[in-house]
């Protein structure tokens, strides 16, 4: 059985250990939005992703512990189940981003359907009312397309301006209901699809870049374990050649006279 160089050793242990750290905040992210939304109406459409999640933090978890102590022991099967765990993670994750490329245009066209069919908003249901009211809170903003002017004179206070609120905000008619006082009361401005659309983009952007950047992690952990696994094959015993000055060319003679027959 070879030796495995320390270098090589100790460069598989760093890229381990990320691994180990990466899939451990998996874990740690995927129990906080698990816990977040325990009591959430919606739990239930989202229970299967959310189990899926669990499972992939969890596999991303275990494979760098698994190749971790079959480097340090040097054990050859060990380090293979762990190369082979990689390689497959590594396909799904392929085959996962390259899917939600590709389901991305249609995402952003069913969502935009969604909320265009809201209009007019006064004939809209409660559901889609509600669901409206939840997304003009979360992201600041106020109508579907057509901004706070949707709503006509019965502007909602989920329109109404936070302190300190990133986006940009304008002074509410004074025929609106919120207009109450002779206080100027602020709504947002921007309306609400071009948002949802802008952050379906950033969330897939990240969504894929995090993938590549696992995927050329997982890609240089299993070169490093195909590296020891090499070093660990087992050598032939090639026997020791010795000089020895004892070994004369006097020694040894010749026969150049010719045997004679009887």
């Amino acid at each position: 059985m070879g030796r495995v160089n320390i270098w090589v050793k100790r460069s598989f242990i760093v890229v381990a250990s990320l691994m180990v750290v990466i899939g451990a905040l998996m874990l740690a992210g995927t129990l906080f939005i698990h816990g977040h939304y325990h009591r959430d109406e919606q739990i239930e459409d989202m229970i299967v992703g959310i189990r899926a999640v669990y499972a992939i933090s969890i596999i991303v978890l275990l494979l760098p512990i698994i190749g971790l102590y079959g480097v340090c022991k040097e054990k050859r099967w060990v380090i293979i189940v762990f190369t082979v765990g990689i390689i497959l993670c590594s396909l799904f994750v392929l085959y996962s981003g390259i899917n939600v490329l590709v389901v991305r245009p249609m995402v952003v066209q069913n969502i935009t359907a969604y909320y265009t069919n809201m209009q007019p908003i006064r004939n809209a249901t409660d559901v889609d009312l509600k669901i409206l009211h939840e997304t003009q809170i979360q992201l600041e903003c106020c109508g579907v397309q057509q901004g706070y002017q949707e709503w006509g004179s019965d502007i909602p206070e989920s329109c109404l301006c936070v302190d300190n609120s990133t986006s940009s905000c304008v002074a509410a008619p004074k025929n609106s209901s919120l207009f109450k006082t002779t206080d100027t009361v602020m709504i947002y401005e921007e309306s609400c699809l071009p948002s949802i659309v802008y952050n379906i983009d950033v969330s897939v952007n990240i969504a894929v870049g995090s993938s590549a950047g696992l995927i050329l992690l997982w890609t240089l952990s299993c070169m490093l374990s195909v590296v020891v696994l090499c070093q660990l094959k087992p050598k032939k015993d090639t026997p020791t050649v010795a000089y020895s000055r004892e070994a004369k060319t006097g020694n040894y003679a010749v026969l150049t006279e010719p045997a004679e027959l009887p």
